[in-house]
C-alpha cells in the first residue's frame, strides 16, 4: 500500500520561519517511518522561497535513507506542479492538475535538463490529481505514474468538486493507473478505499496532524 503525504506548511503555528522548520522536521518523520511520496504543495510561496524549502526538504529526506537503499525504495519528493523548482532543487519529480501539462511534456523538459547536466538523470515520477474516471483515464494516457483521486469523503477546500464516495473511487480505480484516495482520509475509513481498489492513501491532515508512526503501524499492520 502507497502512502502519500501531501504537505501544508499554514497549518502550524507561528511565524514562517517557525512553521517551515515545523514542516521539515514533518517531513523528516514522514521519511523514517516510511512514507512513499511526500509532495511539497506551498503553492503560495514566491518561487526563491519555495526552492529553498523544497533544496531543505530534499535534504532531509535524503538524510533519512540508509546508504543502501534504493531510490525507489526510499522517501522521494515531488514538488507541485512547479518543474522548474523540481528540478532546480533535485527533487523526484512533480505532482500535476488534471489540466496542467502534460506528464509527456514534464518527461521531456527533465530529459532535456538532464542532457544538460542541470537536473536529476533519472526519469521523473509524476503523480495527477483527478476527480474523474476520464481524468484519470486521460492521467495514463500521458504516461503517469499514478493519479490521486478526490474528494472521496471531504471536498477539503477544493471548489465545485463534489464528494465522490467509495463508489466513485471503485469507478476511478478501474482504469490500468495506481490511484490513490484522498479527501476525508481518516484511519477508520481508509481500508474500505483500499477494499474499493485503492493503492494507497493520500492526505495532509492524517500525517501531519498526528503522530506519523502511529498512523503507519495502522495502515500497515
Amino acid at each position: 500500500m502507497l502512502l502519500y503525504y501531501i504537505t501544508d506548511r499554514t497549518q502550524f503555528a507561528g511565524e514562517e520561519k517557525a512553521r517551515s522548520r515545523a514542516l521539515l522536521d514533518k517531513i523528516a518523520e514522514a521519511a523514517r517511518w516510511g512514507v512513499d511520496f511526500i509532495q511539497l504543495r506551498e503553492k503560495d510561496l514566491p518561487t526563491s522561497e519555495l526552492e529553498a524549502l523544497a533544496r531543505a526538504a530534499v535534504r532531509v529526506v535524503r538524510e533519512q535513507a540508509p546508504p543502501a537503499v534504493s531510490r525507489e525504495k526510499r522517501t522521494r519528493i515531488l514538488i507541485n506542479s512547479r518543474v522548474d523548482v523540481a528540478i532546480a532543487c533535485g527533487a523526484d519529480g512533480v505532482h500535476l492538475r488534471s489540466d496542467d501539462i502534460s506528464p509527456g511534456a514534464v518527461r521531456d523538459v527533465w530529459k532535456r535538463s538532464a542532457a544538460d547536466g542541470e537536473g536529476e538523470s533519472r526519469p521523473p515520477l509524476i503523480g495527477v490529481s483527478c476527480h474523474t474516471q476520464s481524468e484519470i483515464a486521460q492521467a495514463r494516457s500521458q504516461g503517469a505514474d499514478f493519479a490521486v483521486f478526490a474528494p472521496v469523503f471531504e471536498k477539503s477546500g477544493m471548489p465545485g468538486a463534489s464528494p465522490g464516495g467509495l463508489d466513485g473511487l471503485r469507478k476511478a480505480c478501474q482504469e490500468r493507473l495506481p490511484v490513490l484516495a484522498l479527501g476525508g482520509i481518516t484511519l477508520e475509513n481508509a481500508k474500505p478505499c483500499l477494499e474499493a481498489g485503492a493503492a494507497g492513501i493520500a492526505g495532509i491532515r492524517l500525517f501531519q496532524q498526528g503522530n506519523i508512526g502511529t498512523v503507519v503501524a495502522r495502515l500497515r499492520p
